[in-house]
């Protein structure tokens, strides 16, 4: 059997060169012979030389056996290979990157027993040269005091039981590393403020029936909640309330509270009920309109919530929306404009919302009596409003303006040839039927002549405009 084989993560690189990385961060750390050996190693692997016996290896470099196990030896502690056998030598190529991330040649003497006490924490399996290895560089690279590691360690395998993953344990030390805690007193300050909050986990757990233990990233993440101003009781009724079950989701529901500043269990019960509210009224509104909504969250988000902090209430949002479904506005941005219309209006209770509803339902109503006198058949729109609204305003009732609809019923715009006809009255002061002069006969036709028409309405301006001068 050949003594060198490669690991299958290089076979499948299909390269003849050396990686640029073992260039760049292994070879200028590494002794120069220790180079040759590996590149040749190399060169065997990649080229097929299933034959070369390690004596063959040695006088090829003219190097003695034991020499060449040496640097062998010296490069298994880069991880550029791994010694996989010493009877019969057999090694294996590795990909050059290591764990920690920069190649550093280890020093296992410098932990003498190390390893065992490693192993009689970790009692369910062996701990593997490798895994050993891992732990001396966090040891080496990232400072990490011998009993500080030691402690990390115990507490995992007291958390996970002693067939804990080195993954686990690796990961949880490097989250450690990244809040700058590699001491004994850190670590033991922290283990305690897991230990501390333990207690209040597992009643957190029974809420949200979690059967698991709390995990070390559950502690962070409850001392986090605890930082951001959170207590356990504000915590525990974020989850019953919500009725959470998953401590992901449980630590986004806690995330919304603080950005609505809502700490107490009291605002965070009233806080859940009113956004149960905005999701029924969104369906209710929906359903009004004739909107499917697959997802409520957008349009609670962006229209909902809005016209509720308006004051509008959802028995209210529900009328509008029914009226705006009979007007052909059927969409949450059409309803939405007729909220800001209504809002700017200071029509907001309920009072008010129905008393503005009937009003626009009866002026809807008295539109399409002047389109029948128009003889027009088309839908009301927004502008056909406005101007009855401007009418008004001008004095008319609706006497005249049914007066001006009949006028206006041979125009080809009989709405905006209405307007010129109650525009022509207004400046002539003319406000009652009877104020209406004699209009001309026709001639040669049942209908009136537009231009006629116009004729008229400037006579009728000339003729206030003499009065004025007398």
């Amino acid at each position: 059997m050949p003594f060198i084989t490669v690991e299958d993560e290089l076979i499948k690189k299909s390269v003849t060169g050396v990686e640029n990385k073992f260039i760049l961060r292994y070879m200028p750390e590494l002794d120069a012979v220790a180079v040759k050996v590996y590149l040749f190693a190399l060169y065997i692997c990649q080229n097929g030389q299933s034959g070369y016996t390690l004596d063959d290896f040695a006088k090829k470099l003219k190097l003695d056996e034991e020499q060449l196990k040496k640097y062998f030896e010296y490069l298994d502690e880069f991880e550029l290979v791994s010694i996989t056998s010493y009877t019969p030598f057999e090694i294996k190529m590795l990909d050059p990157d290591n764990f920690g991330g920069k190649p550093k040649k280890l020093h296992p003497e410098k932990y003498e027993g190390l390893y065992e006490e490693i192993q009689a924490i970790i009692t369910g399996r062996m701990v593997s040269q490798n895994e050993f290895r891992d732990y001396l560089i966090l040891l080496e690279d990232y400072s990490f005091e011998r009993n500080a590691l030691i402690m990390i360690i115990a507490y995992c395998v007291n958390l996970k039981g002693d067939k804990i993953s080195p993954a686990y344990i690796k990961k949880v030390a490097m989250n450690f590393e990244d809040e700058g805690l590699t001491t004994v007193t850190k670590v033991e300050e922290k283990l305690s403020s897991y230990t501390t909050a333990t207690a209040a986990l597992i009643k957190l757990f029974g809420v949200m029936n979690l059967k698991r233990q709390p995990a070390v990233e559950d502690g962070e993440m409850y001392a986090r909640w605890q930082s951001m101003g959170f207590g356990e009781e504000a915590i525990t009724c974020a989850a019953k309330t919500f009725r959470i079950k998953n401590i992901e989701k449980l630590d986004a529901t806690i995330t919304e509270l603080y950005k609505h500043k809502l700490f107490d269990p009291v605002e965070i019960d009233d806080f859940r009920k009113n956004k149960d509210s905005l999701f029924n009224a969104a369906y209710a509104i929906a359903k009004a309109l004739g909107v499917y909504m697959s997802d409520p969250a957008p349009y609670v988000e962006n229209y909902v919530s809005k016209w509720f902090s308006y004051g509008f209430g959802a028995d209210c949002l529900e009328k509008i929306a029914t009226y705006c479904f009979l007007n052909g506005n059927n969409t949450f941005e059409k309803t939405d404009e007729f909220v800001e219309t209504l809002y700017e209006r200071g029509i907001v209770d309920d009072a008010s919302v129905n008393d503005a509803l009937k009003k626009l339902a009866e002026d809807d109503k008295f539109i399409k009596n002047i389109f029948s006198q128009c003889g027009l058949t088309r839908k009301i729109i927004p502008h056909d409003r406005q101007l009855l609204a401007t009418w008004r305003s001008w004095g008319f009732g609706d006497d005249m303006i049914l007066n001006a609809a009949t006028r206006a019923a041979s125009a080809g715009n009989p709405v905006s040839y209405m307007n010129n006809i109650l525009s022509g009255w207004k400046n002539s002061d003319v406000f009652s039927p009877e104020a209406i002069p004699a209009s001309r006969p026709n001639k040669g036709s049942a209908k009136r002549n537009l231009e006629e028409e116009w004729r008229e309405t400037l006579a009728l301006l000339n003729s206030a405009s003499d009065k004025d001068e007398q």
